[in-house]
Order: C-alpha cells, then structure tokens, then sequence
C-alpha cells in the first residue's frame, strides 16, 4: 500500500496522521483529494460506530484502503459529556467557553477527563478499529495557541494540549495513540 485516504477535510488531523504514518512510507490523502464529496451522517452512538460509518462510506467511493476516526472529550464530572457529541457541544469556536462553565463550580480534585480516539480502518478485504486515549483535567481558563478543539483547556501533566509543540503532543494525546496503533497494525501488513 502506497496511498491510504483519512476521511476528513480537517488539515490539522490530516497533517497530525501524516507525521506518525510517514515512517512507513504510505502517503496519507484527505477524502477531498481522493475524489470522494461527502459528509455521512455520524448517527451511531459510540465512537467506533461513527468512526466506522465514515471509513466504509468514503471506501464505497473511492475503492482504495481508508481510515476515519471519531474523537471527543469526556468529562467525568459531567457523566462523560460532551463525548461524541463533543463536536456539537457547542458552536463551532465556543466549545471551551462553554465547557468552562459548566465546570465553573466543580472542585479541582473532579476535573478528571479524558479525550478518547477511535479509527476505524476499510479495504477491500479487511476491516478494524483501533483506540487511544489521553488522560487529564479540565483547567480553568483557555491557555496556547497551538492546537484545536479543546486542546486549550485540557491539561495533560503541566501544559494544556494547546501549549505543546505537535512533537509532544503526538506523544501523549489520544489520536497519536490511535494512530500508533494504526501505524502498528498496517506495519503487520
């Protein structure tokens, strides 16, 4: 395999696969540049069933192996919200500002959260999911500029995602693991 298409648009998720999956030398495509237009409804209620419904939908378009992955935060003191409604939660841009809120009162000592990944993978012949998960708080203001999302107020050890550089976030958040779990499943051949 030469040309694996990730199934989304998202330049940063795109670029973020490219670095891990470059060591195996397989050129990592967006489904915009594979040739396949279109937006399934996530309807499922886990992220491996969303996850899933975008990889077989992008394969039944454009024939070559695919991955998608669906991704959200979960939030203990919240019963596990937004989880995969984290990309709905809110409008688009006021995810943070709203999650801040809601956890306006809650004690640090309950701030637990984890962002988790699940990546579904599709070809001709096979198809798996694979998972990461990257475990934190939820801080108490918006800090960095780096990253996307929620990464400004999840904090992982002493930085928010949005203060690491890409090299130490991929080493630590929940789409890095996904995908080195991916980079080590395609590795098996």
């Amino acid at each position: 395999m030469n040309k694996i298409v990730f199934a989304t648009n998202n330049a940063n998720k795109l670029r973020e696969a490219a670095e891990i999956l470059a060591p195996l030398g397989i050129e990592v495509i967006s489904q915009r540049e594979a040739g396949a237009d279109c937006e399934p409804e996530e309807n499922g209620v886990t992220f491996a069933e969303n996850a899933m419904i975008k990889a077989k939908a992008v394969f039944d378009i454009v024939k070559i192996p695919v991955f998608a992955d669906d991704s959200g935060l979960c939030v203990d003191a919240l019963d596990g919200r937004p989880g995969v409604y984290s990309a709905r939660y809110a409008p688009k841009g006021q995810e943070c500002a709203k999650l801040l809120d809601e956890m306006k009162d809650i004690p640090d000592d309950k701030r637990n959260a984890s962002f988790q990944c699940v990546i579904a993978y599709v070809d001709e012949n096979s198809s798996f999911t694979v998972n990461g998960a990257c475990l934190g708080k939820i801080g108490y203001e918006e800090k960095g500029e780096n990253g996307f999302g929620y990464d400004p107020v999840f904090v992982c050890g002493e930085k928010t995602m949005a203060e690491m550089t890409a090299e130490e976030k991929n080493a630590v958040s929940h789409r890095g693991a996904a995908l080195t779990a991916l980079y080590k499943m395609l590795a098996k051949g």
